[in-house]
C-alpha cells in the first residue's frame, strides 16, 4: 500500500479544501473522509451541487485506486458516472471511495457521498486507466 499521509486533508488539491472536503482514512484501496459543504458547493437555494458533487466522486475514486498502486504509478480517469439519489445540505456528510476491482491496466471504482442518517446522497462508479512501471 502506498503512503497517503500527506495527501490527507483536501486530496492534495485545494479546491478540495475550499468546499470542504476532509479525507480523514485510507487503506489498500480505500479512502473515507467528511465533507462540510461550504457555500462554494451549494447552489443558490443552499443544495448541493451535482457538478461539485462528481468532483467529489472523481477524487474518491482517483484517491482509493492511488492508495492500492505503488510508488510511481498512477491512474486517469476513463469514465466517470454519478447518480443522485436524494438532496444534500450544508449539513455535514460522510464519503467513501474503494476500488472494486483492479487489474494490470485497469480499475473499476466506486464512490459514495451519504448525509447523517447514512442515507445515499449520490454514488459513483467509474473506471480508471493505470500506469504502471
Amino acid at each position: 500500500m502506498r503512503d497517503m499521509d500527506k495527501w490527507l486533508g483536501d486530496g492534495g488539491m485545494p479546491i478540495l479544501g475550499e468546499v470542504g472536503l476532509d479525507l480523514d482514512a485510507y487503506g489498500d484501496g480505500w479512502v473515507t473522509g467528511i465533507w462540510a459543504p461550504s457555500d462554494k458547493a451549494l447552489n443558490p437555494a443552499g443544495v448541493l451541487h451535482g457538478g461539485v458533487q462528481t468532483m467529489v466522486h472523481d477524487a474518491l475514486q482517483n484517491f482509493a485506486a492511488s492508495a492500492g498502486l505503488e510508488k510511481g504509478e498512477f491512474g486517469t480517469t476513463l469514465e466517470l458516472k454519478v447518480s443522485m439519489q436524494r438532496g444534500g445540505s450544508a449539513d455535514p456528510l460522510s464519503v467513501r471511495g474503494e476500488v472494486a476491482r483492479m487489474t494490470r491496466s485497469v480499475a473499476m471504482l466506486e464512490s459514495w457521498i451519504r448525509n447523517a442518517d447514512g442515507d445515499t446522497i449520490s454514488h459513483g462508479t467509474g473506471t480508471m486507466l493505470l500506469r504502471r512501471r
